[in-house]
């Protein structure tokens, strides 16, 4: 059984800390993030046992009460979804490029996990509301039409929600962009 993820978004800088710390104090849930995002948000993933995930993500809601603006779950996460969070995924080489852009981090989370599961492709970076704006967003590569079957399925994952910026699909990407995305 894969490890599940569990975040929380709080609208204050101060209650996301006490809320991080709330969450922590859960047995069995690692953190794998918490830092404030722009603008001026605060969030919180961690990544455990679906129960002890499920257990830390309801304290945490206690804790931040009205300032929590997003939660999100996800049981059985891919592997690769938290090293891409973390910027720690070991991609050598480059070959088609896709891009899903969100307007939420929550999304972007949905988008790469559907998307690696539905492809062979490798995430390289989910990047979330760092300097953004707020947005998020989630890069990968691989064969062209493994990249696009990835990146529609991330794409229809959000249908509905108001919540897609932009997605793209470099087929043959120049040799150069492995500076620009990795």
């Amino acid at each position: 059984m894969e490890a599940a993820i569990g975040l929380l978004e709080l609208n204050s800088v101060a209650r996301g800390i006490e809320v991080c710390d709330s969450m922590l104090k859960v047995a069995g849930v690692e953190l794998v993030e918490a830092h404030p995002t722009c603008p001026g948000k605060y969030i919180v993933l961690i990544t455990g046992l679906l129960a002890s995930v499920e257990e830390s993500v309801s304290k945490g809601i206690d804790t931040g009460g009205d300032y929590v603006v997003d939660r999100l779950i996800i049981p059985n996460v891919h592997p690769e979804v938290i090293p891409a969070i973390r910027g720690t995924t070991d991609v050598k080489e480059i070959e088609a490029i896709g891009v899903i852009e969100t307007f939420s981090i929550s999304s972007c989370i949905i988008a790469a996990d559907v998307a690696r599961k539905a492809a062979d492709v490798r995430l390289i970076e989910i990047r979330l509301a760092m300097g953004l704006g707020g947005k998020a967003y989630v890069t990968m590569t691989g064969e062209v039409g493994a990249v696009r079957t990835a990146v529609n399925a991330g794409c229809n994952a959000l249908k509905g929600e108001g919540i897609l910026i932009s997605r793209t699909v470099i087929p043959k990407a120049h040799p150069d962009m492995g500076k620009v995305v990795l």
